[in-house]
Order: structure tokens, then C-alpha cells, then sequence
């Protein structure tokens, strides 16, 4: 028998996307990331590729990059 193990580190989840073009975190990828009520996220989007939610620590990162807070 085939077992199928996920490489670690490696995460898949769904999300429904609602009426009004809302989508639902699940609950184990909000904590897994620290995503909380409230927090911004940044949708980065291919139109081959697909989207990406990037984690908040490359938000504040590109935040630095543009606006010089890491000294680059």
C-alpha cells in the first residue's frame, strides 16, 4: 500500500468563497500563520500561476524594502 505523506513544513487547504467574494481562513491555517481578526493580508496574483497569501512577515518586509526601515 501507497502511503501519501506531505513534505514537512507543507500545508493544503479549501475555502469557500461566499456571495459576496469573502473567503474563510480555516482555522489551522489562521493559527499556524498568526492571522488574526482585523490583520492585512497581501494577495499577490498570476494569471498562470494562480493566487498567493504570502505570511505577514514578507508584508512587513516589503513595507520595509519600499519605505527603508531595514537600512536597503
Amino acid at each position: 500500500m501507497m502511503q501519501n505523506k506531505r513534505p514537512a513544513g507543507k500545508y493544503a487547504w479549501t475555502a469557500t468563497v461566499g456571495e459576496k467574494g469573502q473567503i474563510v481562513i480555516p482555522k489551522q491555517a489562521r493559527e499556524l500563520f498568526k492571522i488574526r481578526p482585523g490583520d492585512t493580508l497581501l494577495l499577490l496574483g498570476d494569471e498562470q500561476l494562480g493566487i498567493a497569501i504570502p505570511p505577514k512577515t514578507e508584508f512587513e518586509l516589503l513595507g520595509e524594502r519600499i519605505f527603508g526601515g531595514n537600512g536597503q
